[in-house]
């Protein structure tokens, strides 16, 4: 054994404050040190103001990038509990801001999952130059500064609040970023996937950056997920039917509910895409499976019933049905069961067969009702089946 080895004692540890750790490793908790963890500091604090309205206690989040590298995320909600002001019922502004997982009792199925982690706004905190939290509540304004993790101010009273809600405005530090940048586009495609997928949420990104102008955006889908279908396929060629198929149970069985919207068109290309608790699953998992489940077997008992396929046919299988198959499958569960840490497969067990079984239901009720549009979807797919 060396002598190094033998003097191992305490002093050999290193031990770091939360923010210290947060900003030596900081990809381990935002993806990278480029331009994708710049967007998720934005998701850690916006996942904050996007379940103030899920809650029913906001009606908006206006997210805002600033002329001078900044992000400004604003919700119109009751404000933050202010521990200085002696409030209490929730995770105080100062805990969210200095305090890993603070806000993770804020999820569960009627919460939109956009930490990486689950740390919550202390990683926007710990990895940015500056940050300023404005809070109006019951009556009063208070502001909080803080410098790449520490606190400069506690909260202070500043004067009467003209409305309530919460404000955040951070600067990325560029010590860790670089010259990095945010991308309007990506930050859009989330905001508008987290209004697809929860009807009534109203997101606002303004771009305030371009020398000509603020370019501005508002997210809003009153028709949720079969809006969200007739945005992907808008340039995928002519509907084979012209509804979009929409369709949502609560199923105590998998603990929560589910959402599907589809259409077949008429190319040849197959879009499933695929959520759990607001999260992009790209791999899928067990509720694709059982989605996959629901449409062969009702499609396929349709064909049987209306004699379209023989008793020596096989069953329809996945790849024929798929063919022109847009869908949005979307479940929100109190405990989802992710596998791996990145979220993007879905598993548990009950998932898959309450799916398949609420699919297979309402498609096979769809088909019946509308024989014409079931017709045509039902034979382009035996024929195809044939001709390949």
């Amino acid at each position: 054994m060396s002598q190094d080895a033998i003097r191992y004692d305490a002093s050999h540890l290193e031990v770091l404050e939360w923010w210290e750790a947060i900003r030596k490793r900081p990809g381990m908790y935002v993806g990278s040190t480029g331009e994708r963890g710049l967007h998720q500091l934005v998701f850690e604090v916006a996942g904050l103001a996007v379940n103030e309205v899920l809650a029913g206690r906001a009606s908006s989040v206006d997210v805002t990038l600033t002329p001078d590298g900044g992000v400004r995320v604003a919700d119109d909600g009751p404000g933050v509990p202010v521990e200085a002001a002696g409030d209490t019922g929730g995770p105080s502004l100062e805990a969210l801001l200095t305090r890993p997982h603070a806000g993770a009792g804020l999820g569960g199925r009627h919460a939109a999952a956009m930490s990486l982690f689950g740390m919550g706004p202390c990683v926007t905190n710990a990895l940015s130059s500056h940050l300023t939290a404005e809070v109006g509540r019951e009556g009063v304004r208070w502001v909080q500064e803080y410098k790449r993790g520490v606190a400069l101010t506690p909260p202070t009273a500043v004067g009467p609040a003209t409305g309530s809600g919460t404000t955040i405005t951070y600067w990325p530090d560029t010590d860790i970023f670089g010259t990095a940048k945010c991308s309007f586009a990506v930050l859009a495609e989330r905001f508008r996937e987290l209004a697809f997928l929860n009807q009534g949420l109203s997101i606002s990104l303004t771009d305030e950056r371009p020398p000509g102008g603020s370019r501005p955006s508002r997210f809003r889908f009153p028709g949720g997920t079969r809006d969200f279908v007739a945005f992907l396929d808008a340039r995928a060629g002519a509907p084979v039917h012209p509804d979009v198929i929409a369709f949502e149970r609560e199923d105590p069985q998998m603990a929560g509910t589910v959402e599907v919207a589809l259409r077949w068109r008429g190319s040849r290309e197959k879009r499933v895409r695929s959520f759990a608790n607001s999260v992009l699953t790209p791999d899928g998992g067990t509720h694709t499976m059982g989605f996959h489940d629901g449409v062969a077997a009702a499609v396929t008992s349709y064909a049987r019933q209306r004699r379209l396929l023989t008793a020596t046919d096989p069953d329809l299988g996945t790849d024929q049905i798929g063919e022109g198959l847009t869908a949005v499958v979307s479940v929100k569960l109190d405990g989802p069961e992710f596998l791996g840490a990145t979220h993007g497969t879905l598993g548990g067990a009950a998932v898959r067969a309450c799916v398949a079984s609420t699919v297979r239901e309402h498609l096979g009720a769809w088909l019946e009702g509308h024989p014409e549009q079931a017709a045509a979807v039902v034979g382009r797919i035996v024929r195809g089946t044939r001709q390949n």
